[in-house]
């Protein structure tokens, strides 16, 4: 047998993505727009003043690393809790502490992972000691914390948004990886750059999913210790068996299900949504997906696509499983056989751009509100021509702040859409041609 075979298998040694985890933000890979020079948590860190914090991002892209980093950084007692283990009893405990430290003048910082699926009564108690400065919270979670933690606690942190890491980064994941790592830096694995190229390209962004991925890799390969083509996708075969909702194949099965429907393909669309529900996937989850979907994926292409999702979503709330799932293949076939544009996704993200760059401008008088007598006597609203009154219902008139002038919204020649553009190439010949 091999010596390079289960050479991770031991279970005196951590996994791979602990070994190498960065001790600091400078060995941190990834996240730029949070960590650079004068970025927030770098800031924040120099200044020696956490904050409470959600971080909100993808698997694998640095949560509990950050915030590790974080109390690491400074003179803090540090607590972690799990949601998916940890109870109230939990909280209590290190709410405790927290208040016996407060009084020694000693900070405590508690890092939630998944704070999502903390119930509302354990975000309850966590609200009070955020308020009183008892601790500094670092929750972590994929799901979008607008809807899964309750407004006075997520009012009282700030959301720090996380995005996939890029190939590159990656790729220096890897190199860490084969230069730092224990066993990894003994030179005894071994892969040329295409199979390192499918290895990354097969995370979609996750560097834990690279990694657990690499450790099964080499538990595979043979007395050469070479990675082969074949040795990656046996490894990559066997990490994606069974449906595990906090682990891997949750993300990669919503993603296939997304694109199916972004793809307008209904049958592959209800089988993923069958895979899903099958492994016991909360309803809600994926009705809350498809609600983003049209919108981003189908917009004005099929203007009742977004009331047919909004209306589904709150179905399935109400009825539950196991019927809630007849609702949601009638809204995912509906959906996916809908036509499809994403010229609103586009159109918002064109303008928000735009807005970062130049900055928000002075609203023009005659667009302004005038409620009182003084706004009125200073031009606010004055020669502003109600649409109304005139013929169609349109008249040609200038609604961009001066020296501003666009087109942020570009609608296709599909569904509904394509009525949207003769009109507004009627309305708007100049932007519109």
């Amino acid at each position: 047998m091999a010596k390079t075979e289960n050479m991770f298998s031991s279970t005196h040694m951590p996994p791979l993505a602990d070994r190498i985890r960065p001790g600091t933000l400078n060995e941190f890979i990834g996240q730029n727009h949070l960590v650079d020079e004068d970025r927030i948590i770098r800031k924040s860190l120099q200044n020696k003043k956490p904050f409470s914090m959600i971080f909100w991002g993808p698997p694998g892209s640095g949560k509990t690393t950050l915030a590790r980093i974080i109390a690491k950084s400074v003179d803090s007692d540090f607590y972690e809790l799990s949601a998916v283990s940890s109870g109230v009893k939990d909280l209590r405990n290190i709410i405790a502490k927290g208040k016996r430290n407060l009084e020694t003048g000693l900070s405590t910082i508690l890092f939630i992972d998944e704070i999502h699926r903390f119930s509302k009564s354990q975000q309850d108690a966590l609200l009070h000691a955020v308020e009183e400065g008892i601790l500094t919270l670092i929750g972590a979670t994929t799901e979008n914390p607008s809807f899964e933690v309750i407004s006075p606690l997520l009012s009282r942190c700030r959301t720090l948004t996380l995005t996939s890491l890029t190939n590159d980064h990656l790729n220096h994941v890897l190199t860490r990886a084969f230069d730092l790592d224990v066993l990894l830096s003994k030179g005894t694995v071994h892969m040329d750059e295409e199979i390192k190229g499918k290895l990354i390209k097969s995370a979609g962004g996750d560097a834990r999913k690279m990694l657990n991925t690499l450790e099964v890799a080499v538990s595979l390969i043979n007395e050469k210790g070479i990675i082969t083509d074949q040795v990656l996708q046996e490894a990559l075969q066997s990490k994606t068996q069974l449906y595990d909702k906090t682990g891997d194949y949750h993300y990669d099965t919503i993603s296939a299900f997304i694109k199916s429907v972004r793809g307008s393909d209904p049958d592959a669309s209800v089988y993923w949504l069958a895979v899903m529900l099958e492994g016991g996937e909360k309803p809600e989850f994926i009705a809350r997906r498809l609600v983003i979907l049209a919108s981003e994926d189908i917009g004005n292409a099929d203007p009742n696509g977004l009331t047919i999702a909004t209306s589904g979503f709150q179905a399935v709330h109400m009825i539950g499983m196991p019927e809630a799932a007849i609702i949601l293949s009638q809204v995912t076939t509906y959906l996916a056989s809908a036509p499809k544009s994403n010229a609103s996704y586009l159109a918002v993200n064109k303008a928000m751009q735009k807005i970062k760059e130049d900055g928000t401008p002075g609203v023009p008088l005659h667009l302004r509100n005038a409620p009182t007598g003084l706004m009125k006597n200073l031009d606010y609203g004055k020669d502003y021509k109600y649409p109304h009154n005139h013929p169609n219902h349109f008249i040609n008139e200038n609604y961009f702040p001066e020296n501003v002038q666009d087109t942020f919204y570009k609608p296709t020649q599909l569904g509904y859409e394509e009525f949207i553009t003769k009109r507004l190439k009627k309305c708007w010949p100049d932007r519109y041609k």
